[in-house]
């Protein structure tokens, strides 16, 4: 049982499904450890996208991002189901796990390659060392337990098929059609859960699913807040600059009320089905995908103010308003449709991430988002006052 997992620590546990029920379940310190690996490869790929928006080489920076970031959250999403459902917390785990962290840093180590040439040679040797970690797992998980030995089965043998279709892709591959192999794989990628649990579900947990969701949006989120940081301190050199201050200003507004609205509903009671565990992972896609990008758009109008920047006013604040705009419309989507009509928000957060794409097209774009963000704050806070009143 879990419980045993955590007071009799030993070296080695049968590998058995962790209790879906688990009372008080929560990321371990190794899980968190994970997670920072991360960091660093969603900086890396932020930073790209800034350079590349600054010279103004959208129809290139977008689409590298895209693909970049696809590769980071996939490999972060693989390894966090399953988790969820087979933590043993012994030593072959854990040193698993260290396996699998260390092909996340050499993804990492390819992401400047990847966005720059398309070359994903470096991208793939980290996914084959993580793939080694995971697949050993899923193969112990499948010799201890008879029950999800087949679905197990199904990932592991998946998975190393993708690695086979990945490796022709980068290697032999024409370059000019590298883009339509790299779609044609990721779309394998994503099919290879719903194919693998038609035999039987992985019992993960919903809360811990739901923890583990919301740690990572605050680290794409926090690449945002290093954006603004940047902003105050430029703002503040020796010539204090007003516009820089606004986007300070307008930058941390946005991305605080970005966490705000994440954070405001449970997630975890909505994880109540497969059906809507799948809907939930594949979403959040673009979730971290919009979030890191705030910082980059961020990032982008301070060089546009001092004059770094090869884009207009108007381009500027799209770098800004149409992560937003994407975030503010799956966050709804995800969690505050599934809640009814009746949920806080209801459609305050469509027509309000409508009105800040349209914030593209005024002369302070980064303010005016970040003044839109603060009305969906105080929304936030009326409609669960109605909803939960302060006892007495």
């Amino acid at each position: 049982m879990s419980e045993s997992r955590t007071s009799a620590w030993t070296w080695r546990h049968r590998m058995t499904p962790r209790n879906r029920a688990e009372a008080h379940r929560a990321a371990t310190p190794l899980e968190l450890l994970f997670d920072l690996c991360f960091v660093v490869a969603v900086a890396q790929a932020a930073l790209r996208l800034e350079h590349a928006l600054a010279e103004g080489h959208f129809a290139a920076g977008l689409p590298s991002y895209l693909m970049v970031f696809f590769a980071i959250w996939w490999a972060w999403m693989n390894f966090s189901w399953f988790a969820s459902a087979f933590d043993t917390d012994d030593v072959p785990y854990r040193l698993s796990t260290l396996l699998v962290m260390t092909g996340v840093l050499i993804l990492a180590a390819g992401v400047a390659r990847a966005f720059d040439d398309r070359d994903f040679a470096v991208v793939f040797l980290g996914y084959l060392v993580m793939r080694v970690g995971l697949v050993a797992q899923q193969l112990r998980a499948a010799v201890a337990h008879p029950r999800a030995r087949t679905t197990m089965l199904r990932y592991a043998s998946g998975e190393t098929l993708c690695m086979i279709g990945w490796a022709a892709v980068v290697f032999a591959l024409p370059e000019q059609l590298r883009a339509w192999g790299f779609l044609a794989m990721a779309v394998a990628e994503m099919l290879v859960p719903l194919w693998a649990e038609r035999s039987w579900h992985m019992p993960w947990h919903p809360h811990h699913i739901a923890e583990r969701y919301g740690l990572l949006t605050i680290i794409v989120l926090g690449e945002s807040i290093l954006s603004a940081t940047n902003a105050f301190r430029d703002a503040l050199s020796a010539t204090v600059n007003a516009e820089l201050i606004l986007i300070a200003a307008g930058g941390l507004l946005t991305v605080f009320a970005m966490w705000w609205v994440y954070f405001s509903l449970n997630a975890g009671e909505l994880l109540t089905s497969t059906r809507a565990a799948f809907r939930w992972g594949y979403g959040h896609y673009v979730i971290f995908a919009a979030g890191a990008a705030v910082g980059a758009g961020l990032s982008v109008n301070i060089a546009h103010v001092e004059h770094h920047a090869h884009l207009s006013t108007t381009q500027a604040g799209l770098a800004v308003t149409v992560p937003v705009f994407c975030y503010l419309v799956v966050v709804w989507w995800l969690m505050v449709r599934p809640h009814g009509a009746n949920a806080p928000y209801a459609w305050t957060m469509p027509l309000l991430g409508t009105l800040v794409l349209a914030a593209s097209c005024t002369p302070y774009p980064v303010p005016v988002t970040g003044a839109l963000m603060a009305v969906l704050v105080g929304v936030s806070i009326a409609a669960h006052s109605r909803r939960s009143p302060v006892e007495s």
